[in-house]
């Protein structure tokens, strides 16, 4: 089994290669305006880091967002002609699950939210279980309407710190932590 997947809904072009049992070869380049351009190249430089090529793929995974549009088509596309090419599954995955899968280890609390930028001062924002299944969402709100009290992993922290002071975002940034209400 050799899966390749890929996501273009957060300003990083993410690409890994897993063989069932380990991430095998990745790449992250954090470009938001570029992802139709880097997306390719990043295919074929993991490919290559990994030994592989594109006959040995069994499935392409894909991040179905939400995000913004240009990225989403540039991932989604690029997932479907893949597919068809190769005659291998296309399999899509929201984007906020997918980073609550890696945050839900760490959170340590009943309860957490993944929040990534939407732009125009908005996030994209879904709230998961300490499992990191999700409970609610995924949705679009300005980030003052998100649950307050609830730790946040993704990139909304990071791009609305100035909000850390009001009890709704962690002032550590990346850190997954207790958020005060």
């Amino acid at each position: 089994m050799l899966v390749l997947a890929f996501d273009t809904a957060t300003p990083a072009v993410t690409v890994a290669l897993h063989d069932g049992a380990a991430t095998i070869a990745g790449e992250l380049v954090v470009d938001g305006r570029r992802h139709g351009e880097l997306l390719a190249a990043s295919i074929e430089k993991v490919l290559a880091d990994a030994g592989a090529s594109r006959g040995d793929l069994t499935a392409v995974g894909v991040g179905t967002g939400p995000g913004p549009y240009t990225g989403l088509r540039a991932g989604l596309m690029t997932a479907r002609v893949l597919g068809s090419a190769l005659d291998i599954p296309v399999h899509g995955v929201c984007t906020l699950d997918v980073l609550a899968a890696a945050a839900a280890g760490q959170a340590g609390h009943r309860e957490f939210i993944v929040a990534t930028d939407a732009r125009r001062r908005e996030v994209y924002w879904a709230r998961y279980d300490a499992a990191g299944e999700r409970l609610d969402g995924p949705r679009v709100s300005s980030p003052e309407l998100l649950p307050a009290g609830l730790p946040v992993a993704g990139e909304g922290p990071l791009r609305y710190r100035e909000l850390a002071g009001q009890g709704r975002w962690s002032e550590a940034g990346k850190e997954l932590e207790a958020i005060e209400a």
